[in-house]
């Protein structure tokens, strides 16, 4: 029961912690909140997209066939 009340408390705390937390960083930029919000959307989608190539590239399966086919 009590984890039940924990759970519920912080399904409650989180989303107001990111809005007040969203809300402070649009007040000290000088910017509207919808464009922090989009900002930050952005910046999240381009660093997802750079792990994914890199991650691709620097895989430990593909860089083993990689020096295998080097060293052959």
């Amino acid at each position: 029961m009590l984890m039940l009340s924990l759970v519920r408390t912080l399904a409650v705390l989180i989303p107001l912690a990111a809005r007040l937390a969203t809300w402070l960083l649009a007040r000290s930029l000088n910017m509207p909140e919808p464009l922090v919000q989009a900002t930050g959307l952005f910046v999240f989608v381009q660093v997802q997209a750079f792990e994914n190539n890199v991650g691709k590239s620097l895989c430990p399966i593909r860089l083993a066939r990689r020096l295998l086919a080097w060293l052959r």
